[in-house]
């Protein structure tokens, strides 16, 4: 199955002409010819199948609309993981990858007191995201948000069970003991050197729930993935 991510297709449309970008993949990568079936998905729910058309060029190739699903796949539950950026990039750009194939909704990048980054390029954040929707086909894209500060993250106000991960020894309970199924959730994941001691009171304060994650000390993109997974798990 071929798929190509068309975020401005609309629903009752007859054909649709992929984007430069998407035509030179299909075109030149998987060298799709006229009558090839493809699958087209706008990111938000909406699953197309397709058969390409007599105009087939590396700008512009055009799909006949066969069929339409509105709301494919989605699920009865919003995960918003909350991650403070790694030192290096590439580690927080494999739990994207890795995050959004396992499913996820929202990524919000934090900024605390002991990160050591503090600028993202969203661009490249978007397209590892949109890669991996496409591979692991789903429907529904991610929402990368712009990084923000900790203390001004608080003052968001968010529906569902809010969680913290962090490496305190305090009492922390497991996430299959606070969270049900289909139930929102957010979860905050420090960097490197954890939450300082006082966005970790802050927190509880605001109604976070310490949780933990294991047994041993896990990096900040590892501890991520984990949390997303047990998340998915609750909800299988």
């Amino acid at each position: 199955m071929h798929i190509f991510y068309t975020p401005d297709i609309e629903n009752q449309c007859l054909y649709y002409d992929l984007s430069e970008e998407e035509s030179k993949h299909c075109t030149r990568v998987l060298r799709l010819k006229a009558g090839a079936n493809i699958t087209l998905i706008d990111g938000n729910g909406g699953i197309y199948t397709g058969k390409i058309a007599d105009s087939v060029n590396k700008k512009r190739t055009r799909v006949d609309i066969l069929s339409f699903v509105r709301d494919a796949k989605k699920r009865n539950y919003n995960l918003h993981m909350v991650v403070a950026p790694t030192k290096s990039l590439e580690r927080y750009e494999w739990f994207l990858e890795k995050a959004t194939e396992i499913g996820i909704d929202e990524i919000t990048p934090i900024i605390c007191e002991r990160s050591e980054r503090t600028v993202m390029k969203l661009d490249r954040l978007n397209k590892i995201v949109i890669s991996a929707m496409k591979q692991s086909q789903q429907s529904f894209l991610p929402i990368v948000n712009e990084p923000v500060k900790l203390k001004d993250f608080f003052n968001l106000k968010f529906e569902g069970k809010k969680f913290i991960a962090h490496c305190l020894e305090n009492e922390k309970k497991q996430l299959k003991e606070s969270l049900k199924e289909n139930e929102d959730a957010v979860i905050l994941i420090g960097p490197e050197g954890d939450f300082s001691d006082t966005e970790i009171e802050q927190a509880l304060s605001l109604g976070y729930i310490p949780i933990t994650l294991g047994n041993t000390r896990l990096r900040t993109e590892t501890a991520a993935l984990v949390a997303c997974m047990e998340a998915n798990l609750i909800n299988r």
